[in-house]
């Protein structure tokens, strides 16, 4: 590629692994197309980030910046899996505290373009100023989005008739092709968080309407093989460009940064495991269950009889398994309470089914 052809991008990411990983493989498929990348996220974040191939280190720069100081948001915590969902709204702060170093950066820069998530509802009038064209990327689905709302500014201004579960629960009016793609229930209680005003001092609903607006281009992760009408619909409601950019899976040779210590025995007790036969048990950082879910979902793991693995994060010891629990399903099943290499566990031959939150 031509000097003159080369494009500078910049990328914002909100502070959540499962939106930094996919920003990061956008990154890379950017920066094999020839283009340059500034990838901006925290120091430990970067820090924490899978090892970039050798091929695209020199064009793809890992940015730093430190988040300010915010109080009940604990030291060291500058990704969402550091924290309890409870405590989230307040890395949304410090988040928001980025703004002007984010604009000195830029400002110094000057990239051709940048590409950001839902959160920092700030950034497309500081684009704007500096004469920067800026893509809103989603890592949503195209109907998910969708159901935010028919406009940017329907969604920005909270204008919405739905206001409780159920209302979620079929599809919106604003679908105009047959459609049964909708909320289960408890899917519509968590959807509703979106909606209200948290610690931060506005909603997630504000948020992403505001990036909306304020936008050139709309980048969805998905495809039109997938869902070509929600597509179709979103250019239609938002009146700008909306591009599937695909599903960004993790790269063929992918290597998982600090997961050797980690890897070793998960994988020794996976190759004992009859191929297809593991059930994966993941909900991430942001979801958060009570005492009692824990409880059912322990009793019926071992009521199934099927081997396991439990990827169980509970760092604030909220909730306990139940009593002798490990100790009956000791080697059939594990119960893994530190960083899990979720790739590789999903790669591995023996494991046949995930269940995550999508599946509560």
């Amino acid at each position: 590629m031509d000097e003159q052809d080369e494009l500078h991008v910049a990328m914002f990411p909100w502070l959540a692994f499962g939106h930094m990983i996919p920003y990061l493989e956008l990154a890379k498929q950017i920066a094999q197309r020839g283009h340059k990348i500034s990838f901006i996220s925290t120091p430990r974040n970067i820090q924490r980030l899978p090892p970039l191939p050798p091929n695209l280190t020199a064009r793809i720069k890992l940015v730093s910046l430190p988040l300010p100081h915010v109080e009940n948001l604990p030291d060291n915590a500058e990704a969402t899996t550091d924290l309890p969902y409870d405590k989230i709204p307040y890395l949304k702060i410090a988040f928001d505290g980025l703004q002007d170093s984010l604009f000195h950066f830029l400002q110094s820069s000057s990239p051709d373009w940048i590409i950001f998530d839902f959160a920092p509802y700030w950034l497309p009038e500081i684009a704007a100023k500096l004469g920067i064209s800026g893509v809103f990327f989603s890592i949503l689905s195209a109907w998910t989005t969708t159901f935010f709302g028919p406009s940017s500014s329907a969604t920005l201004n909270g204008d919405d008739a739905r206001t409780e579960p159920q209302h979620f629960t079929v599809p919106p009016k604003w679908v105009t092709f047959p459609s049964k793609v909708a909320f289960r229930i408890h899917e519509a209680k968590r959807f509703l968080d979106h909606t209200e005003v948290n610690s931060s001092g506005v909603t997630d609903g504000f948020r992403a309407g505001s990036v909306i607006a304020g936008c050139d281009v709309i980048a969805i992760r998905s495809c039109f093989e997938l869902e070509a009408d929600f597509l179709r619909l979103m250019e239609d409601l938002h009146g700008k460009p909306v591009i599937p950019i695909g599903l960004l899976p993790p790269s063929a040779q992918f290597s998982e940064g600090g997961v050797d210590e980690e890897w070793v025995p998960i994988s020794e007790w996976l190759d004992k495991q009859a191929q297809g036969s593991v059930v994966y048990i993941a909900f991430g950082s942001e979801l958060t269950m009570s005492q009692n879910e824990i409880t059912e979902l322990a009793l019926g793991v071992e009521l199934s009889g099927l081997p396991f693995f439990w990827a169980l994060r509970n760092g604030d010891d909220s909730v306990r398994l139940p009593d002798g629990f490990e100790e009956r399903v000791k080697g059939r099943g594990v119960v893994w309470t530190s960083w899990a290499p979720q790739r590789r566990i999903m790669a591995h031959e023996s494991v046949g089914f995930f269940l995550d939150s999508l599946r509560l």
